[in-house]
């Protein structure tokens, strides 16, 4: 691959934080600068970490930044998890989301094990 921009798990990634980034939206305007922004840092977190990654040098630091961008993808399930339990987002408004977090998860940690020696 010539590019980050070519790869699947980096497209599905940027597909996460458009969907995030629409759905705080949402969220009521006193979590506006609370849950909403630290949603949005951890969704535009993960394909950044892809990205940046690939452009490091070499496997060992571009399996850390995966490792950062698996971190983003729990904070993002963890905020989803606290937004639906504060009843600011509905399972319908989850659930897509929540549902790109898990295949995300898969392939980025297929990812990080394709890359160690």
């Amino acid at each position: 691959m010539k590019s980050y921009r070519e790869m699947d798990v980096w497209r599905e990634a940027t597909d996460l934080a458009v969907a995030v980034t629409v759905a705080v939206l949402k969220l009521p305007k006193v979590e506006q600068f609370c849950l909403a922004q630290q949603m949005r840092r951890a969704a535009v977190s993960v394909p950044s970490n892809i990205a940046e990654g690939w452009g490091r040098n070499g496997a060992k630091e571009f399996a850390h930044f995966i490792s950062i961008a698996l971190g983003s993808l729990a904070e993002i399930e963890t905020q989803l998890h606290i937004a639906s339990r504060l009843k600011y987002l509905s399972s319908d408004q989850t659930r897509p989301i929540e549902r790109i977090c898990l295949s995300l998860n898969i392939k980025l940690r297929a990812l990080k094990r394709s890359l160690s020696p």
